[in-house]
């Protein structure tokens, strides 16, 4: 009976603060924080140049060099590649044209090369830049940023759930610095899905954040949910250790009763 008391009261405290935390409106977006993000019919790409870094995959081309033309190579966790016979590069933090000149350099006294870009680097694989859509949609996690990549993209890519609170999912730009807050707004994807309304449907950028928030019954149910079953587990162990040990329950020791 105090087990029942105890699971209705921490039922009914849980639904009464997360109706009380959905109305008044617990999110710390600001509507001004959009003038910060860039919309889609401003710029064609969002990122001025790319850096490489760990896990892109490159490809050399240089005809007058065999051992490195043609040759694919994924950056490795300590920023290098490295070519048979001609030895490691650093690739992390640089441009494709910076690495380029910087092989070209490290070579010159090994190779004639001879035009204005003769060792060109090639990008095949971008992996290392990510924007992430967290929370109630059935994909989440990092998605590969393209420089193209907006909210509707996003959100039609990984699906918000029966569960998500569509109407008030948060797009977040983080802050480096810890003395400037981060930007968040605030997107109805009703709207703009069902409703055509595209005036929050901005660009993201490298680093981005899409939260999809639980609606307040589904916060409710996960929170009660989270609370239960550690208990329940723990009186169903009791319960399963008394009944193995009692010699009056069927079974007992050697299946007879007493």
């Amino acid at each position: 009976m105090m087990f029942v008391r105890l699971i209705n009261c921490a039922v009914i405290t849980t639904l009464l603060s997360l109706i009380s935390f959905g109305l008044t409106g617990c999110f710390s977006s600001n509507p001004k924080d959009i003038e910060a993000f860039i919309k889609p019919q401003q710029v064609n790409v969002t990122a001025e140049k790319y850096i490489l870094q760990p896990p892109d995959e490159i490809e050399i081309h240089c005809a007058r060099v065999p051992e490195l033309n043609m040759q694919r190579q994924r950056i490795r966790p300590d920023g290098k590649v490295s070519f048979e016979n001609i030895g490691e590069f650093m690739a992390a933090g640089k441009t494709p044209a910076e690495l380029s000149e910087s092989m070209q350099k490290q070579m010159s006294s090994m190779y004639t090369l001879v035009g204005d870009k003769p060792i060109e680097v090639r990008i095949m694989a971008f992996q290392s830049k990510v924007y992430y859509v967290l929370g109630q949609v059935y994909f989440p996690g990092p998605k590969v940023y393209s420089g193209r990549d907006s909210v509707l993209t996003a959100l039609s890519v990984t699906q918000p759930n029966p569960m998500a609170w569509i109407k008030r999912i948060q797009v977040i730009r983080p802050s480096d610095d810890l003395s400037v807050r981060p930007k968040i707004f605030e997107v109805d994807f009703d709207r703009m899905a069902a409703h055509g309304d595209i005036t929050k449907n901005v660009l993201l950028q490298e680093g981005d954040v899409i939260f999809v928030p639980p609606t307040v019954l589904a916060a409710a149910a996960m929170t009660i949910e989270e609370f239960i079953r550690p208990i329940t587990r723990a009186f169903s162990g009791v319960g399963a250790v008394q009944g193995g040990l009692n010699p009056y329950v069927g079974g007992g020791y050697g299946g007879e009763r007493y």
